[in-house]
């Protein structure tokens, strides 16, 4: 009877068992990270009898936690990637809508500015028009610099995503290491009873950090793991958790770099943060956020240059030159704004560097690495690719160049030693820097400060042209050019071109009024012919070049001089609308506007690109995760199944314990 009693007693107890690992499953499931649980039964040793061993009923061998390594590794990969590609595709359609918005997009400032100054040639005189022009320039301005502050708004976002991303993974880093304690020190563990909350625990903690940083988990041969970054630096190994942390650049003290502190020793470890939030956020930094920082500044380098060249050419409305229209691109305290020294650079870091834009044309978006070596030796390093783009040695004296394309960067004296690096930014801040010089209508230059007048004497058919400006200083020296005298003044120009003729050779000469000859040479009467140089370095460049065509008589002579009340004048308007259209950027290929253009497209491809590499990273998570739910997932329905199943059992051993009482009770009345 007692082993009767004992049978149906073990499959109560069991069943019973059972019954609240199932209903502990359908309760958890939808508990995130919670793994389906089975009861494993095994049968109780049987009593041996010379007639054979008897069963003695079922025992639990073992509560069994339902999961693979291997899909949890999956799991974690694939939520890497999804986590890199969304914060990604979320900061780049942000730029997208920033940049190519219509009202927060530069396109139309640019237009309704060089429209402005359509407007304004074709009436130089109206003060209206000109406002128009200095309201619509000012508006170019706000919109370059408001797009730059937001662009900073964002990196700053960018920088706090990056902290409290730090800051979560600190929080799991630490959790993950005492579940490795918890676990370790769980009872029962040396007979094989493992704690299956604390190990769902511990795979949640670490899906969740893959989320923000791609890990590699190894199993140490015991209860514990080890998590390490994708290229081996440790995060957690047993109960102990390194610490990540965030600090201002060494290099652009602008950015953020990671760092990780363990042991009392801290490491960079940018190179090694990818995946995950933390990841896509860097990967957006260096791919989206940057290049959209050094394009813009590209577009106002190129805009400020060649208007400014442009109107200093011109003339104003009271008879000046027209100087500054945006503020200067090469301020000597802008100049050294575009270098920035490696935080360690070794003491006493007293070297001086300035870039100077020469050719904003010519200039390419993006950010050089200026290294030295032994005895002043250097190399240019492009930042993005990390290929060397200059090399050479450094002399000694001061002023020296190196010379890159659209720009220099000039040594201002200082100690320089081996291994000192430079950031170079010929861009990077220029959008930031742009300003409106002009103020007052009147200061707005649309006429030419030169002319030219045909005497009234000539007997021939010689036209001459009204002129071409170039420069009003020479771009060698940057001095004064003879004809002008200071930055708001005109001198009086008066040169005198005369032709004559010897041995049936028709000649001209221009001469000053000292009677110096600027230029000489035939005339040919069949073409049109150039007047005066337009080499800097020839000692009779004046600045300015002027045409002649048809057949002067020889005595003809033709004055050039300064265009003395020619209020009416619209000839630099012209010029200075023709901008708008110009091939002023990429090498001459492009006017600013489609130099903005360009930066558009470069940052909505980026998002269209990123958008569908999120679908796919989503998919991939979406089957992971099903393969991982079709193993570890609880099914109610099969759950509920398996409810009915142990309750039969658990009342079929309830009845076994009953029969056999009955046999017990029918034993005793015998005895009666």
């Amino acid at each position: 009877m007692a082993g009767l009693m004992g049978i149906g007693l073990s499959g109560i107890l069991s069943h019973q068992t059972a019954l609240n690992t199932t209903g502990n499953n359908i309760t958890n499931a939808n508990t995130e990270g919670y793994s389906r649980q089975e009861v494993q039964f095994a049968t109780q040793e049987g009593q041996r009898t010379g007639a054979g061993s008897i069963g003695s009923g079922v025992t639990i061998e073992n509560i069994r936690r339902l999961a693979d390594d291997y899909l949890n590794q999956q799991i974690r990969e694939d939520s890497s990637l999804y986590g890199e590609q969304e914060a990604l595709n979320t900061e780049l359609t942000r730029l997208d809508n920033l940049l190519g918005g219509d009202t927060t997009g530069l396109s139309d400032a640019l237009n309704n500015f060089f429209a402005a100054l359509q407007s304004a040639s074709e009436d130089p005189t109206s003060l209206p028009q000109r406002q128009a022009v200095i309201s619509e320039a000012q508006q170019v301005v706000n919109r370059i610099q408001g797009l730059n502050e937001e662009l900073i708004q964002q990196r700053e976002s960018v920088k706090t995503q990056m902290q409290q991303g730090v800051a979560d993974a600190n929080t799991l880093l630490q959790s993950i290491a005492e579940l490795n304690l918890a676990i370790s020190e769980s009872p029962g563990l040396a007979q094989g009873q493992m704690p299956n909350e604390l190990l769902d625990q511990r795979d949640e903690k670490l899906r969740q950090l893959a989320e923000l940083v791609s890990i590699r988990v190894t199993a140490t041969g015991g209860s514990q793991v080890n998590v390490s970054l994708a290229n081996g630096v440790a995060l957690v190994v047993g109960g102990n958790a390194s610490v990540l942390g965030t600090r201002a650049s060494a290099e652009d003290p602008l950015s953020l770099e990671f760092t990780l502190t363990a042991g009392g020793r801290t490491l960079v470890v940018d190179d090694q943060i990818n995946g995950g939030t933390l990841g896509g956020l860097r990967r957006f930094e260096a791919e989206g956020l940057q290049p959209a920082f050094d394009d813009l500044g590209r577009v106002a380098l190129a805009l400020s240059e060649s208007v400014n060249h442009q109107h200093a050419i011109g003339m104003d409305l009271e008879g000046d030159l027209g100087g500054l229209f945006f503020s200067s691109i090469n301020d000597l305290e802008v100049q050294r704004s575009r270098v920035v020294a490696n935080a360690n650079n070794q003491q006493p870091q007293t070297a001086q560097f300035a870039v100077e834009i020469s050719d904003a044309s010519a200039l390419e978006g993006g950010t050089w690495i200026l290294q030295f070596g032994d005895n002043g030796s250097y190399e240019v390093i492009d930042q993005a690719s990390g290929e060397v783009v200059n090399r050479g040695r450094l002399p000694s004296d001061p002023e020296a160049e190196i010379n890159m394309p659209g720009f220099n960067i000039r040594y201002e004296g200082g100690s320089v030693n081996a291994g000192d690096k430079f950031l170079i930014q010929p861009t990077r801040n220029a959008a930031a820097n742009i300003d409106l010089e002009i103020s007052r209508e009147e200061d707005l230059a649309l006429a030419s400060p030169i002319k030219a007048t045909t005497s009234e004497d000539n007997l021939g058919t010689g036209v001459i042209s009204q002129g071409t400006m170039l420069n009003v200083r020479n771009p060698l020296t940057n001095t004064l050019l003879p004809g002008f005298t200071q930055q708001q003044t005109l001198a009086n120009v008066w040169l005198t071109v005369s032709f004559t003729e010897a041995a049936g050779v028709l000649s001209y000469s221009v001469t000053d009024a000292l009677g110096t000859v600027l230029d000489t040479g035939p005339y040919d009467p069949g073409q049109t012919n150039t007047l005066l140089s337009a080499d800097p370095g020839d000692p009779g460049y004046q600045g300015f070049q002027f045409e002649i065509s048809g057949e002067p008589a020889p005595g003809d002579t033709f004055t050039i001089n300064f265009n003395s009340g020619g209020v009416s004048d619209n000839r630099n308007a012209e010029l200075l609308a023709a901008l708008g259209t110009a091939n002023t950027m990429n090498g001459g290929t492009q006017s600013f506007a489609e130099g903005y253009a360009g930066l558009v497209e470069d940052v909505g491809v980026k998002t269209r690109q990123s958008q569908l590499d999120l679908e796919a990273a989503q998919t991939l998570l979406e089957q992971s995760t099903n393969q991982r739910e079709a193993m570890s997932g609880v099914n109610l329905d099969e759950e509920a199944g398996k409810l009915i199943q142990y309750q039969a059992a658990y009342n079929a051993s309830a009845q076994v314990i009953a029969v056999a009482q009955d046999l017990f009770d029918t034993l005793l009345q015998s005895f009666r």
